[in-house]
């Protein structure tokens, strides 16, 4: 596939308008550097503080193309974080200075003009190609654009990218193939070029592809930095020798501390000038990248002299010295940080459109991802069924009593435990938005707000099936009312079961970890619910610590009141009553006999349900502060 010329590139950013005309250009960052920036972290065996990166600065233009390389482990990540702001390891310490147009801007400020492309790409596989920039879009823009600006902005970046033929394709979930993994990433940069960064930074944006597939990539992004006036840099690693070519300048890391910074073409002469030629048809980036690696080299000790000898010989030539002056001389006459305005912010969508936007995406994907979706279904329908004939027509009458009972604690209990199964869904929803956040596209609210949506039709949908398919099999109370009653009861355990995924996983982002302290929560709730032993006698610590804020409780009570409030059970033949109540002289069992023995009392329905509903508040409310404290 060809390079796209500069003329159909140009296009890509070129719709400015007007104030009245909506989406504006951000051409106003002219150059990017920084200073001295070294991350020190404790060392966890010897407690004594180490760089992560020592000393590091450079110099970047608008329309260059920066190369970040060095071998694995040498601070290319965490340099990447710190230029784009982002969160490095954890207790570690920044210093240094980054300058936008030789001043000091704000991180809020910074976040307009910038742009952040994952190693792994932020995309979801059950939305097609132009879904996915249109959503970017959605989620990204100002009301203030026209849907018809924003369409001729996605086709021009579809034609630019050489991805038009590929619009209406999936992206690719596990089990239906999609894209491949260069148009993915090609994907994935349009996406960020939607807000009209004026930086990009990509993370090893060849990652998992071929020789053929990285030079496309690099190639689009190189013509578009050059016809957009774009700063764009890139973490790489092991390029070809044409793929490292398209670079501009490189950036050289080893063990933290930069080994050279400058033009590419200037490298031969550099690195032949302290010794270390390049020969003759070889691929410069890997002989770059052999030299200043010492992990993998059978003498360590003089690989490790040899890394230590370049580094010395950066910091006393003439180019590092010139690096230094130049972001010096730039940067010393900035006294005051930048204004805002003066960096050409762009609008952002409203919170209430980018909820809208992120309930579309969550409808498509609900539909669409069969692994996310279809296969629970399945599973709670498989889960009726067992019930409704395992518990199968039960008759009004004693000994079928705690059949009915053990019914109620088992479709209610165990569909709430099984919403475990919600816990990997979460994660990945978890993961798109925190590098969705982590870009400024939005916040925790829209977030959990539209999490929280667009999960009540899905709960409602089985709870409606669970309860057609196992009510009337068990044969409970034959009314409508009561029907509808216990589909309410089982449709506000699954709310409150998800809501407490929402609330874990959004605390711990690990699915071994979360899925093990679901199921725990889910164990205990069932053991203080008030089946396996009755509040009239349940142990007074766990009854006033654990059993009043556990949903399952008031979910099972509600359920029994249910089925047992308004019927009468026989006593069968010889009339030995099980239950003494006022129809034993009927040989019948009133049912709120059955109640009075777990001391539950009737016309408590209202409250129940409110103290539902103020549980999945307070769980989700806790969710959105886990997402809003914790950063990644």
């Amino acid at each position: 596939m060809s390079v796209p010329s500069t003329s159909d590139v140009s296009r890509t950013l070129d719709l400015e308008r007007n104030d009245s005309g909506q989406f504006l250009r951000n051409h106003t960052v002219q150059n990017f550097s920084w200073q001295g920036l070294t991350v020190t972290v404790k060392d966890r065996e010897t407690k004594k503080q180490r760089d992560l990166l020592n000393g590091i600065s450079g110099d970047v233009q608008g329309g260059e193309l920066v190369a970040l390389m060095g071998p694995s482990g040498c601070g290319k990540t965490t340099l990447l974080n710190v230029l784009a702001r982002r969160a490095v390891s954890s207790g570690a310490k920044v210093y240094g200075e980054t300058y936008v147009n030789d001043t000091q801007i704000d991180s809020r400020t910074f976040q307009q003009v910038t742009s952040y492309v994952e190693q792994e790409d932020a995309l979801i596989g059950s939305l097609t190609v132009q879904e996915t920039l249109k959503f970017a879009a959605d989620l990204s823009l100002p009301s203030t654009v026209s849907k018809r600006e924003r369409m001729d902005r996605i086709r021009t970046l579809l034609e630019a990218f050489g991805i038009q033929k590929q619009a209406n394709t999936l992206v690719g979930t596990p089990i239906r193939k999609g894209i491949s993994g260069g148009q993915k990433r090609r994907v994935s940069v349009a996406s960020q070029l939607i807000t009209n960064p004026s930086i990009l930074f990509l993370d090893e944006p060849t990652s998992g592809l071929d020789s053929t597939a990285s030079y496309e990539v690099i190639s689009y992004v190189k013509e578009l930095a050059q016809a957009n006036n774009l700063i764009i840099i890139a973490s790489i690693h092991q390029p070809s020798t044409t793929t490292f070519q398209l670079f501009d300048k490189l950036l050289l890391l080893s063990a933290g501390q930069t080994c050279y910074f400058g033009p590419i073409p200037a490298v031969e002469g550099y690195f032949g000038g302290i010794g270390y030629p390049i020969a003759a048809n070889t691929n410069p980036a890997e002989f770059l990248l052999d030299i200043v690696s010492s992990d993998f080299n059978h003498s360590k000790e003089l690989a490790v002299d040899r890394v230590s000898a370049i580094q010395s010989a950066w910091e006393d030539s003439g180019e590092a010295n010139a690096v230094s002056r130049q972001v010096s001389e730039r940067v010393s006459s900035a006294e005051k940080p930048a204004k805002k305005d003066s960096m050409g912010q762009r609008a952002r969508a409203s919170t209430l459109a980018v909820t809208s936007a992120l309930l579309h995406r969550s409808f498509i994907k609900s539909y669409r991802d069969v692994v996310a979706y279809g296969i629970r279904i399945v599973m709670y329908l498989g889960l009726a069924i067992m019930m409704g004939t395992v518990w199968l027509r039960l008759h009004p009458s004693q000994e079928y009593i705690q059949p009915f009972i053990n019914a109620i604690f088992f479709g209610s209990a165990f569909m709430s435990f099984m919403a475990v199964a919600y816990v990997p869904a979460f994660l990945e929803d978890r993961a798109t938005f925190t590098k969705e956040r982590a870009n400024g596209l939005y916040g925790a609210t829209p977030f959990i707000v539209s999490n929280f949506l667009i999960g009540l039709p899905f709960l409602f949908a089985i709870s409606l099936l669970f309860s057609i398919v196992s009510y009337w099999l068990s044969n409970f109370q034959p009314t409508a009312e009561a029907f509808f009653t216990w589909m309410m009861w089982l449709f506000l355990d699954l709310v409150c079961a998800e809501s407490l995924v929402v609330l874990v996983t959004s605390i711990f982002p690990n699915f071994v970890i979360s899925l093990a302290i679901v199921a725990f929560a889910n164990g205990l709730w069932m053991s203080v619910g008030g089946f396996l032993v009755p509040p009239t006698i349940l142990n007074p610590f766990w009854k006033y610590v654990f059993h009043y804020i556990n949903y399952q409780a008031y979910v099972f009570q509600g359920m029994m009141v249910n089925e047992f409030a308004q019927r009468n059970y026989s006593c069968g033949t010889g009339c030995h009553c099980m239950y003494d109540t006022e129809l034993a002289d009927q040989c019948l069992i009133k049912g709120t006999g059955v109640l009075e023995l777990y001391g539950y009392p009737t016309g408590r329905t209202g409250k129940w349900v409110g103290i539902l509903v103020g549980i999945i508040a307070v769980y989700r409310l806790l969710g959105w502060i886990a997402l809003y404290v914790r950063k990644t």
